[in-house]
């Protein structure tokens, strides 16, 4: 089977990784933003050097419809089109390029959470179990029905970070299962259950912005939900930004009195802060520039 790589970030490298591994399968060609588009995607991943290992042709994409990307698609006759770590909708002529069809991934339990930013939202609404899905795109939204799929617990204390590489677990160990039964011919679908279906909406690095009047436990999850490798939750303190990476609720910590986001302690390296509800610690932070915040300094979010 002849395919053809769209994609820029983690869930690509791996994609690449096992196609160019599966008996059966041919990759003639990787899709990926060119150098000075890299700022679209904080989890981006320089897909050079893997495409040179295998003998790849990379391609530099800017808009996946326009119409050279398309012929230049149309081109390597693929039997099929993956298009994974990519943030783009796919327009009806690209999707008929491909002979068997198009197959996308998507790092939540379909029809839940279709839509932008999935990992965070997966933090922030507290989700006990998640899923990575593979499925075959259609004009919609990720509304395709799906290929496959594999679902997981988190934990009470899940990072961005972690539930990222578990995604990436699962979404190799779907790969390496489905590959051969795509190439043997068999096309396996399930139809999504629209009852079920809901849509996350697109954050930006401005939404990382830490209101101290929430509970310590909100602001906890923040923190979890757009920590690495995305760009971080984040704060001010006398015009300075603060990145916050990691935190704890302190318990107990609802028997001071203080304003929301007043520093109550520093010392070895951890501030106590004061929220609306609680105490958090916040052990891993950086300052963009001067000297760390006083005690009793009141951060602004």
């Amino acid at each position: 089977m002849k395919a053809v790589v769209i994609g820029a970030v983690g869930s690509t490298e791996v994609l690449v990784e096992e196609l160019v591994a599966a008996p059966g399968w041919e990759l003639t060609m990787i899709g990926t933003l060119p150098p000075e588009l890299h700022g679209r995607h904080s989890d981006i991943v320089d897909l050079s050097v893997l495409a040179g290992r295998h003998g790849v042709r990379l391609a530099p994409i800017a808009r996946t419809n326009d119409p050279q990307v398309l012929d230049m698609v149309r081109a390597e006759a693929p039997d099929y089109v993956f298009v994974v770590g990519w943030s783009q909708i796919c327009g009806p002529e690209f999707l008929s390029i491909a002979a068997k069809g198009a197959i996308g991934y998507h790092p939540a339990p379909l029809p839940r959470l279709r839509g932008r930013a999935a990992i965070p939202w997966t933090i922030l609404l507290d989700e006990p179990i998640s899923a990575s899905s593979l499925f075959w795109i259609a004009e919609g939204t990720d509304d395709g029905d799906i290929l496959a799929q594999q679902y997981f617990h988190l934990a009470r204390d899940e990072t961005a970070q972690g539930l990222y590489d578990k995604h990436m677990a699962a979404l190799r160990s779907m790969l390496r299962a489905v590959l051969p039964v795509l190439a043997a011919g068999e096309q396996p679908r399930q139809v999504q259950d629209e009852r079920y279906a809901t849509w996350a909406t697109k954050r930006t690095q401005a939404d990382g912005l830490i209101d101290w009047r929430q509970p310590a436990s909100a602001i906890d999850r923040l923190i979890r939900a757009v920590g690495r490798p995305y760009p971080g939750a984040f704060t001010h303190v006398g015009g300075r930004r603060i990145t916050v990476w990691s935190s704890r609720p302190v318990s107990g910590g609802e028997r001071h009195h203080a304003l929301p986001g007043q520093v109550m302690a520093n010392g070895g390296g951890v501030l106590t802060v004061q929220t609306g509800e609680g105490l958090i610690e916040l052990v891993d932070w950086e300052v963009a520039e001067g000297r760390p915040p006083a005690l009793h300094a009141v951060l602004k979010g």
